[in-house]
């Protein structure tokens, strides 16, 4: 029976974090570095699984590494709650640790309350989520919905190959294919993340409830035309990459204006090359990313299609040779109706003020909902900074965060 209600121990949760982010962490930046499969990745996944033993939960992984500590019953289906440990180079000290760490300590409150669950709870760190490769492959993989075609496609931003990193850990990328979850087992997928956004703390609300995520479609272009001279070549005689490059980033307004919706449209270019990269040399390649997103699948589909529009008309304008690959695409999803408004209620019985809100990063939840009902609930970041040193969300937030997700947990576990 219960005897106490289960309350988050906050300087517990604090130091489990801590522990953490003691893998990966570069002290000149303050960055931390545990991108999918590295050294880094590995040990922080195996000592947070040392953690989960001691707990007495029931640790196991798969094929892809995905981390799970099982609490409660051992048979039947069950309610999932985590996040990822994977980072993208140079991140920050909370995106996806928090919500792993979140869900083990509300596995912790619970066993501290005497609260044994009916219903077991899963704690999960998923795989590779912050995109290394172009995907979500732990949550993908849980899912069932990884392409086979993919696996063997896929390569970081430096030309390695999926199949190659994880080989380097002892693992093969393959048994992706025969580590999904069968429909049923999972109940219900829950995650605790920071919002990396500005809203809620301009709006001075502490916890954000997800309605549904953005889509991310990533595009690999390379412009090619003739490495010359820079002080010989004439300016109407140059067919120089960057140029190319320049104008197409130029048009990126009018693109959104044309094919996107306002406040939810986002195309963005990174991971930049030039080749040759020096000044008395015209550019002759230059290869880019696109990352495109939106909470309408068909929206998301008009912007890729005016990208594409765009590159070769730019290319032809430049006198350049252009190829276009398409490296990943995760729709949008709207999340679980149901598990919202228990969010919901949950936090007015807290007497926490909650936005209803749409996420403009993915995150597995967007990936879990294929299989199961998923839901999100969202904390402030300070100065809506993530993916940097400076990521940085209080923990009088953290702490009504957390408690929102052990009161729904211990809602749909004992139910």
């Amino acid at each position: 029976m219960r005897s106490t209600a289960p309350v988050i121990d906050l300087p517990r949760l604090q130091r489990l974090l801590e522990g953490v982010n003691a893998f990966g962490f570069n002290a000149v930046t303050g960055g931390y570095n545990r991108t999918g499969y590295s050294p880094e990745d590995m040990a922080v996944r195996d000592w947070f699984a040392a953690q989960m033993r001691e707990d007495g939960l029931a640790v196991s992984r798969d094929g892809v590494n995905n981390l799970f500590g099982r609490y409660g019953p051992a048979e039947g289906a069950c309610v999932m709650a985590g996040s990822h440990l994977d980072t993208v180079p140079e991140g920050g000290a909370f995106d996806g640790s928090l919500g792993v760490c979140v869900a083990l300590e509300c596995v912790r409150a619970l066993r501290d309350a005497g609260i044994e669950p009916r219903t077991a709870i899963v704690v999960v760190a998923t795989a590779e989520e912050e995109g290394r490769f172009g995907g979500m492959l732990g949550s993908q993989t849980i899912a069932g919905v990884v392409d086979p075609g993919w696996l063997d496609r896929a390569s970081d931003s430096d030309g390695v190959q999926l199949t190659d990193a994880m080989a380097a850990q002892g693992l093969d990328a393959q048994d992706a294919l025969a580590s999904a979850w069968p429909k049923g087992s999972i109940r219900a997928f829950l995650e605790l993340h920071i919002e990396q956004g500005p809203v809620l703390e301009r709006q001075a609300i502490p916890i954000g409830i997800v309605e549904g995520i953005s889509g991310v479609c990533n595009l690999q272009v390379r412009y090619e035309g003739t490495a010359n001279h820079s002080g010989t070549t004439p300016m109407e005689m140059r067919a120089d990459a960057f140029a190319g490059l320049a104008a197409f980033a130029a048009g990126i307004p009018e693109i959104l204006g044309a094919s996107g919706v306002p406040g939810t449209s986002r195309i963005t270019i990174g991971k930049v090359e030039i080749h040759p990269n020096f000044p008395h040399t015209i550019p002759g390649v230059a290869e880019f990313l696109i990352n495109i997103r939106d909470t309408s699948e068909a929206v998301m589909r008009a912007l890729r299609a005016a990208c594409l529009e765009r590159i070769e008309a730019t290319a032809q304008a430049h006198g350049l040779a252009h190829t276009v690959a398409e490296k990943s695409w995760l729709s949008p999803v709207t999340l679980d109706p149901d598990l919202r408004e228990t969010m919901r209620a949950e936090a007015d019985r807290l007497g926490y003020k909650a936005l209803v809100m749409p996420s403009g990063a993915g995150h597995d939840a967007q990936t879990m909902q294929s299989l199961c009902p998923s839901g999100m609930i969202f904390i402030p970041s300070r100065a809506g900074i993530s993916h940097a040193p400076e990521e940085w969300s209080d923990w009088a937030d953290i702490e009504k965060g957390a408690q929102l997700m052990l009161n729904t947990l211990t809602r749909l576990s004992t139910g």
